[in-house]
């Protein structure tokens, strides 16, 4: 059975989630965020859950069985986020399964990282090979690697973008207030090497919030929304670099399991929605490895304009 996780450890003295629908986008990958924070929602009080995910339907549907024996009702959803038609198939699915509603609450998780390469870098060379040989092992490189960042850019800007579009329509027709929770990455605001396209997409997520008041003018008060920069967090994802600091020193004492980042998160959500409405928020670890500290902090995005000389 491909759950491993240990459901009591998402059980927190929070109230975020209860009685809500629920949707959280890339929530089926067992070990990841998103499954962290669809635990948190089930352990926690929530109507219903919705577990979404595209290629990982053994986890996801072991995590619906899993949660549905604790008692709590959820339904598994499969698509793809980059796909507009897919998600409008989906539609009707996650209404009827949350009992002829929308969801009140949408957590747009999904997302991928990179493997990494020299960003706009030439590829060094490499002794006795020729121009031809170098040449073809170039354009390779570059395809590939552009390749998986194009991936990762769609699922995170098109696949949030598609679902807001999708959700707040929703909302808005039917006069139900909903809250959007879009989770970025402090990699968004200090950049890691190699990883181009995870960082644009982060970055680009930010601006969301601001883009749907905007869009809705008067019915902007049918949608309140907000960003979530995460830290390090160990996934599967990210497990092969748990133990070298140097891919996350300078920023954290060690990486957070999915249950720690997850109680900070419901611990946030707990504030009156029109609170969180607009910002960017992002989790900052402190402390030792054995005693680790959270704390929440606002971002400001300001453009400031000056005049050329």
């Amino acid at each position: 059975m491909a759950f491993s996780a240990d459901f009591d450890q998402f059980k927190f003295d929070h109230k975020a989630f209860a009685g809500k629908r629920v949707l959280i986008t890339g929530s089926g990958k067992d070990g990841g965020i998103g499954q962290g924070l669809a635990l948190a929602a089930a352990a926690n009080g929530a109507e219903v859950v919705g577990v979404h995910f595209h290629s990982s339907y053994r986890d996801g549907f072991d995590m619906v069985e899993a949660v549905r024996a604790r008692g709590v009702k959820a339904f598994a959803m499969q698509a793809d986020v980059t796909n507009t038609r897919d998600l409008w198939a989906s539609r009707s699915y996650v209404i009827e399964q949350m009992g002829g509603k929308g969801p009140d609450i949408v957590i747009c998780n999904s997302g991928l990282t990179e493997k990494g390469y020299r960003f706009g870098r030439a590829l060094p060379e490499i002794d006795g090979e020729g121009r031809a040989e170098r040449r073809a092992r170039v354009r390779r490189d570059f395809i590939e690697h552009l390749a998986e960042t194009k991936l990762v850019m769609d699922t995170k800007i098109d696949g949030f973008v598609y679902l807001t579009h999708l959700w707040a329509g929703e909302a808005v027709y039917h006069q139900q207030p909903i809250q959007f929770v879009y989770i970025s990455s402090m990699q968004a605001l200090e950049p890691g090497m190699a990883v181009p396209g995870y960082v644009v997409a982060n970055w680009a997520v930010l601006k969301l919030p601001e883009v749907l008041k905007v869009n809705l003018g008067r019915a902007s008060d049918m949608a309140s929304a907000c960003c979530l920069m995460l830290p390090f967090v160990r996934t599967g994802m990210t497990e092969e670099y748990a133990d070298n600091p140097k891919v996350y020193g300078r920023w954290q004492p060690r990486m957070l399991e999915t249950h720690e980042a997850a109680g900070a998160v419901i611990d946030l959500l707990s504030r009156p929605a029109e609170q969180l409405n607009l910002a960017n928020l992002k989790l900052n670890v402190a402390g030792t490895s054995d005693d680790i500290e959270l704390k929440w902090s606002t971002v400001k995005l300001e453009a400031v304009e000056q005049p050329l000389d």
